[in-house]
């Protein structure tokens, strides 16, 4: 699932930019779609540094009071955060786009912005995600922003009322954030699942797969709750294999 942030001060445009979209995922059913919009690019920000939102492709209108688009797209960059840009104007000067250049900017939009050209734009967006195999996500610990790609994340455990995310390279990180909350964040990547009311695990690392426990990659061994096997296979065997055998 591809998480879109639509930012516009006019709610106008940002209803038509959402009924476009649904519109869009009607006609591409095999990209799934999640759209979330803004009226500042404040709240954008904060729902990025704050919730840990991790958009993967941000519609962001260049004219704003308060914080414009060009300022917020460098507050971007300095997060690092791992996103397309595209942005929305009502000019078709080129003034900004020796700046725009410089910050990385996937695309422009001229409003009002026609259904072809966000189709035309979009569809260029996902390709390029797709010949990227590495997605990443935000999440706020120690009062910093932590840029996690999803590979790297052998299993959360709940402990207590922080969930702690073991890595492949032998760190932990620690989020004071409910377990439900977490698998929020990760449910959109397909390859991590809950095993019992403790754990989130990525598929990837499991080493051995028995009808008592698994074993991860890093050694860690986890008991599975009972009747939680089957359906915890047949998960690992489809996430595994289910690309081949549709095609077959």
């Amino acid at each position: 699932m591809y998480q879109i942030a639509l930012c516009d001060d006019e709610t106008t445009e940002l209803h038509t930019l959402e009924q476009m979209l649904r519109s869009y995922r009607g006609h591409s059913i095999k990209d799934a779609l999640s759209v979330r919009s803004f009226e500042s690019a404040d709240a954008l920000l904060f729902a990025i540094e704050q919730e840990s939102y991790a958009p993967d492709l941000i519609f962001l209108d260049i004219y704003m009071p308060t914080l414009s688009g060009l300022e917020a797209a460098k507050k971007l960059g300095e997060m690092e955060l791992p996103c397309l840009i595209i942005f929305l104007t009502s000019s078709t000067s080129k003034d900004h786009a020796l700046e725009a250049f410089d910050l990385n900017v996937f695309h422009y939009l001229v409003k009002p912005v026609s259904e072809k050209s966000l189709f035309t734009s979009l569809d260029r967006a996902l390709a390029r995600f797709k010949k990227e195999t590495t997605h990443y996500l935000l999440f706020q610990a120690e009062n910093q922003l932590h840029r996690i790609a999803a590979d790297d994340i052998v299993y959360c455990e709940a402990q207590r009322k922080r969930q702690c995310i073991y890595l492949k390279n032998g760190e932990q990180l620690i989020l004071h954030m409910s377990m439900i909350r977490l698998y929020e964040m990760l449910a959109a990547h397909q390859e991590f699942i809950k095993v019992g009311i403790s754990y989130i695990i990525n598929l990837k690392h499991i080493e051995r797969l028995g009808t008592q426990a698994l074993q991860l990659d890093n050694g860690k061994e986890i008991y599975l709750p009972r009747g939680s096997y089957k359906p915890l296979s047949d998960w690992y065997f489809n996430h595994c294999f289910g690309a081949e055998t549709e095609g077959e």
